[in-house]
């Protein structure tokens, strides 16, 4: 079986400092797996040398089988790889309804101008094929209320679930998930949480995700990587990662009232 995603001794360095040390990471099809880490480990670098934003200075990825390593950002996400980003980057000024609209969009056939000009019947069927998945992702993530709301009067939270309404609008075949409970409400994480295991249900791809929450982390993903100066240190169930004595100290420190506010300890 083809791997959904493959990075293969992937190294980066800036300046002096060597941010990735010969990653390697293979993620079946529909998988989930969580990455944890201190700061400074290596996993945003990871992620950006995976959706194209940085470049490495040696190593490959591969999305579906597909040698990606070259290819630009567009290019990846053409081929099925989306990324939310640790901070929602939704366009302010547009109603919910409209970047929903808009990334659904980029999931249908654009005609040529000349089409668009002689065959309008063809161009009124898009645009209604794109209201039609534009409302029914409005409905599969609770955003009927938010619709007409500009995304600069929305809470962070909201914000949130329709930057993953956009993501899933997508259809992704592998999906990276950059912090999505950063800047939310406690209360907020495990709704989130469940929202994201639904809306990998729906999409069936492969999900990666970068969670400093543990016990949402833990709730989702069927195994953890666990991340340290740049390295891979460990990969397994989250019961086994969160009990390792090399996961603990560097990720969560000796101090036991900090261990067990993070859920690592029963």
């Amino acid at each position: 079986m083809t791997n959904a995603l493959e990075v293969r001794d992937v190294a980066v360095s800036f300046g002096g400092v060597h941010a990735l040390r010969g990653v390697e990471l293979a993620v079946a099809p529909g998988d989930i797996v969580g990455i944890l880490g201190a700061n400074g480990a290596g996993k945003t670098t990871l992620f950006d040398v995976i959706s194209g934003f940085v470049k490495p200075d040696r190593g490959t990825i591969s999305v579906t089988g597909a040698d990606v390593t070259q290819l630009s950002v567009r290019g990846r996400a053409l081929r099925g790889l989306g990324r939310g980003m640790q901070d929602a980057g939704l366009f302010a000024a547009l109603t919910v309804a409209e970047v929903v609209a808009l990334s659904c969009s980029r999931t249908m056939e654009t005609p040529s101008l000349a089409a668009a000009l002689t065959a309008w019947r063809s161009a009124r069927r898009r645009e209604g094929a794109i209201a039609d998945a534009t409302d029914s992702a409005i409905a599969s993530f609770g955003l009927a209320d938010f619709a007409n709301k500009f995304v600069s009067e929305l809470s962070t939270g909201t914000r949130r679930v329709v930057e993953l309404a956009c993501l899933a609008a997508q259809r992704p075949s592998v999906l990276l998930l950059d912090e999505p409970s950063s800047g939310i409400a406690q209360r907020e994480v495990e709704a989130l949480g469940r929202l994201i295991l639904r809306m990998h249900e729906q999409l069936g791809c492969a999900l990666l995700v970068i969670e400093h929450d543990i016990p949402m982390l833990s709730s989702i993903a069927r195994e953890l990587v666990a991340m340290d100066q740049g390295q891979v240190v460990l990969r397994d169930t989250a019961k086994k990662v969160l009990r390792d004595k090399r996961v603990v100290e560097a990720y969560l420190g000796t101090n036991k009232a900090v261990v067990q506010r993070s859920g690592a300890v029963a």
